[in-house]
Parts: structure tokens; C-alpha cells; sequence
């Protein structure tokens, strides 16, 4: 798997999950020794247990272990030189206990924590609700640095499984077909990007000494676009002009007021993205680096090509 070309070994935790198999699959396909820490080789779960075997098939090691036992863990961070992880939104202060094992085997040449998402840096004033995920995340941030650890943040926006599909309808995964809800006036740029594409950059980013202690925006070009410009891409391809309603911004903080968790807190999240626009509303400045421009020779996923696996079986529908 690319050890005689002197690749640095990696070990993805929480590989098996839903941004985690593609950062797996990623480190697998570019040639990286590849481990993958998980609690059991085996379980009932067949999704999970045919994801493992898919990779063990394409070479990667399966090494069982826990962040909740020191012992397994310290163990699988000695076989390997980068640690990256993907762990789930509820499970992120667990990356606490990484942190500490890490500091005391003192080898990990990098080390890329849970984010994928929003720069929770940028966004200190969102909502309190919104803080539930985003405080976590900068507490893991400051604890890296404090203990010295060498790190990349990867900023990968609005990740398109979650957003795409509906055309960022809150809680729908396929895209509208007649009516739509368009947040305050539409037009504030957000940033699609395929998360398999957010796997490949971050793969890109583990061994790049450009990338070490720096924050890497993943900002496809194409992909800078607004609520409005996604949908018009939708209704260009089938043919059809989508009736909107709009969500204004009094109305989104009450459904933020009266809403249980998680809702309240992924309310706040789209707070942030679409009427706050804190994904494009600032420079990157000198410690960060853009993927795209860093990484020219990856061919990224296009919002409009993303939107294309939706088209499937209704094109003979479409009127010229």
C-alpha cells in the first residue's frame, strides 16, 4: 500500500462512519498504509461489517481498539504516523482522550480532527444552539495546540450529502419537485462540496508540509453558489420553474426557539450558513490555504454534476 514509496502510515478513527468511509476509501485509493480503528472486526451491524471488509479487501488493517481504552489505543497509535478523525457530532470530546494518547506517544507527525464542516473559529457568535457542536470542536482545536501536536483543520463547508440533495430543505434528501423554501433573499453564497471530494483533499493535505498548522478551506470555484443558483440549476435540468416561499429570518429563529434538540441546534447550523453567510464572508487569510488552488491536478465534483445522479429515470420525462 505505498510503504516502499515511504508514505506515512495513517489511522482513520471512526472510519467506518458517514464522512469516515470516504476519508477511508480516500487514504486506501491514494496509496497510504492504511488503519482503521474500530471497536469490533465483526458485528450486526452488515452495513458496517461489509465497509469493513471492503477494506480489508483493498488492503487497509483493522485494528480493534477504543478511545475508551488507553491501552488499545496507544497500541494502534504506535504502528501508525498521522491520525485521522471523523468522529460523529455527539462523540466529539471523546477526540479528548486521542488528543492525551497522542501527546504521550509522542510520533503522530499529523494529526486532523473531527471537522468537516463550518470553521467553528469563524462562527463565535452563532446561536447557543448552534455552540453545541461548534464549542466542542474549538475546545479539541485549542487542546491540540496546547499539547504541541502538529495539525491541519479541514474546512470542508457545507458537506453535499446533508445540503445538495434537497437543495438545503431542511430534513430532505431528494430534490423538490414543485415548491420550494428559499432562506431570506436566496442570495447569500454558500460552498457545496461532495464529501468524497472533502476526502480526497484532506488525504492530499496529511504529508504536505504547506498544509502543517494551517486550516484548509476546501472552496471549489464552481461550488461557491447560492441558495438561489442551486435551485436554478435544478429547475434548468427538468424544465420546470419551482414555485418558492420564503423562510425569513424572524421565522427561522422562532422554529430555533421552539424546537427540540437536535433540531434547534442544525436550525442554528443553517442560521449560520444562510443568513449569516459565515462560510464566504471572510478571507482565509495567511494561516490558511485554499484545497483547490493547493491542489489544482484533483477534478472536483460540480454542484450541477452532483445534482445529475437525481435526473436518473425521469430525463425522457423533460420537455425539449
Amino acid at each position: 500500500m505505498g510503504e516502499e514509496m515511504g508514505k506515512p502510515r495513517v489511522l482513520v478513527v471512526g472510519g467506518t462512519g458517514r464522512i469516515g468511509q470516504y476519508i477511508s476509501r480516500a487514504s486506501v485509493d491514494q496509496g497510504y498504509p492504511t488503519f482503521i480503528l474500530t471497536r469490533s472486526a465483526l458485528g450486526s451491524d452488515t452495513r458496517k461489517s461489509e465497509l469493513i471488509q471492503s477494506l480489508k479487501d483493498s488492503g487497509a488493517v483493522i485494528v480493534e481498539g477504543s478511545l475508551d481504552n488507553h491501552e488499545s489505543l496507544l497500541s494502534a497509535l504506535r504502528q501508525v504516523d498521522v491520525v485521522i478523525s471523523s468522529l460523529a457530532e455527539s462523540n466529539l470530546l471523546d477526540q479528548l482522550k486521542l488528543v492525551e494518547a497522542i501527546k504521550e506517544v509522542g510520533t503522530i507527525k499529523r494529526f486532523l480532527p473531527s471537522e468537516y464542516g463550518t470553521d467553528p473559529d469563524r462562527v463565535l457568535h452563532a446561536l447557543e444552539p448552534a455552540q453545541q457542536i461548534f464549542g466542542p470542536k474549538r475546545q479539541v482545536r485549542r487542546a491540540i495546540e496546547a499539547a504541541g501536536i502538529p495539525y491541519t483543520y479541514v474546512s470542508s463547508n457545507c458537506i453535499a450529502c446533508f445540503f445538495l440533495p434537497g437543495l438545503a430543505q431542511y430534513g430532505i434528501f431528494t430534490p423538490p419537485e414543485d415548491e420550494v423554501a428559499i432562506y431570506g433573499d436566496g442570495n447569500t453564497k454558500v460552498i457545496w462540496v461532495d464529501e468524497r471530494d472533502s476526502a480526497t483533499y484532506a488525504m492530499k493535505a496529511i504529508d504536505d508540509p504547506r498544509a502543517i498548522n494551517k486550516t484548509l478551506y476546501i472552496r471549489p470555484p464552481a461550488n461557491i453558489l447560492s441558495q438561489n443558483e442551486v435551485v436554478e440549476i435544478w429547475e434548468r435540468k427538468i424544465g420546470k420553474t419551482l414555485k418558492k416561499t420564503t423562510i425569513t429570518e424572524e421565522d427561522i429563529l422562532t422554529r430555533i426557539q421552539d424546537g427540540e434538540f437536535p433540531i434547534n441546534v442544525e436550525l442554528a447550523i443553517f442560521h449560520v450558513i444562510f443568513y449569516k453567510g459565515a462560510l464566504y464572508n471572510f478571507d482565509i487569510g495567511p494561516d490558511a490555504l485554499e484545497a483547490s488552488e493547493l491542489y489544482p491536478e484533483v477534478t472536483y465534483t460540480s454542484a450541477d454534476s452532483y445534482l445529475d445522479q437525481f435526473m436518473v429515470g425521469r430525463k425522457a420525462h423533460i420537455s425539449p
